[in-house]
């Protein structure tokens, strides 16, 4: 929940990619607030479109941020979008029960911009029995395909949860490796910090490898893919004895384990691996994460893409695939039967 990003994406839903301009609208303290004490009413939610009042007030927040982000850049750049790919925002999801929620009025959007928006992109992926996550998958392909980058390609995204894609010829395989960037955001939230600023606090600290241990010792590790996780999956218990700066670098070190755990699930090592999402500013998870797979981890900037707005690209392009009723997920990525197209349409009042 660190921020809104926007991004513009001229496609065709397949081969065909020409990245635009991006922009981040930070959430404040306040309306990170009013999202975080929705979380334990969307996880005892009957229903995905159960709204408590604390639901209903995060996502009048959630909505409002949102619309604010896209007029901003609406404004900045002067174009008019012909569809909008909207996730809104992940409160929880628990796949194993056929659950997952995300905030968000879409109608509201839709109305506010006079532009259709496509959102609710999980839900058929779980109402069909699959993990309804991740949902990038198929734009990485498409950008390792456009670049022609050398095979077996490994797309890590860092966000408050960490998953890799995997792309080898027909093959496409994708899952939640464990957490990013929540649990260390999570232990610096007690610092007033959003997150650790480069890994600084990490690296100050001595990991604890007893917890370390703990964490690891987590079933999820042992199941096969595909799978994916709720941010809270996993319980902060085993470093709560810990100093900060010890419990953020065990937190850290965690995290790329969790990761190199997933990776060793693969049929094969990659040749090229990638990072994006807000991760990749911590320089500290980065190192441990190249320490951890044995191998070197670039920024997908340097591959020409965006480490910070790949995820807001990937939405523009699944919203064009949703209106095609072209597949967004697949038996390698969310384990669902046969590959399936998903996503909701919202227009605006009157269109």
């Amino acid at each position: 929940m660190d921020a809104v990003d926007v991004a513009l994406v001229t496609t065709d839903g397949e081969a065909a990619i020409a990245r635009g301009p991006s922009l981040a609208r930070p959430y404040t303290g306040e309306e990170r607030a009013v999202v975080a004490a929705a979380l334990g009413d969307a996880m005892a939610a009957p229903v995905s479109t159960h709204r408590t009042p604390r639901l209903a007030a995060a996502e009048a927040v959630v909505t409002r941020a949102h619309g604010d982000a896209i007029a901003d850049f609406l404004a900045v750049t002067g174009i008019t979008p012909h569809v909008i790919g909207w996730h809104g925002q992940t409160v929880a999801h628990a796949p194993e029960r056929g659950f997952t929620m995300q905030l968000g009025d879409a109608r509201a959007l839709a109305n506010r911009f006079g532009v259709p928006v496509v959102f609710d992109l999980r839900q058929a992926d779980v109402a069909a029995g699959g993990q309804g996550a991740p949902l990038v998958p198929a734009y990485h392909r498409a950008l390792a395909r456009q670049a022609q980058l050398a095979e077996p390609v490994l797309v890590i995204n860092l966000g408050g949860v960490a998953n890799v894609t995997f792309i080898d010829g027909d093959t496409l395989i994708a899952f939640d490796t464990g957490p990013a960037s929540a649990m260390i955001d999570d232990a610096m939230a007690a610092t007033g910090a959003a997150y650790d600023e480069d890994g600084r606090t990490a690296a100050s600290g001595t990991v604890d490898e007893a917890a370390l241990a703990a964490l690891l010792a987590h079933p999820y590790f042992a199941a096969p893919a595909p799978k994916s996780l709720d941010r809270d999956a996993f319980s902060p218990a085993p470093v709560a004895h810990l100093a900060l700066a010890d419990k953020v670098a065990t937190l850290t070190r965690f995290s790329a384990r969790a990761l190199a755990a997933g990776v060793a699930l693969l049929p094969r090592a990659p040749k090229t691996v990638l990072a994006a999402g807000g991760g990749t500013h911590n320089a500290t998870l980065m190192g441990e994460i190249a320490a951890a797979l044995g191998m070197p981890v670039q920024p997908a900037d340097a591959a020409g893409f965006s480490s910070d707005f790949m995820e807001a690209e990937a939405f523009a392009y699944l919203a064009v695939r949703s209106l095609d009723q072209r597949p967004i997920t697949f038996p390698g990525t969310t384990g669902v039967a046969a590959p399936l197209t998903g996503g909701r349409l919202a227009q605006p009042e009157g269109s």
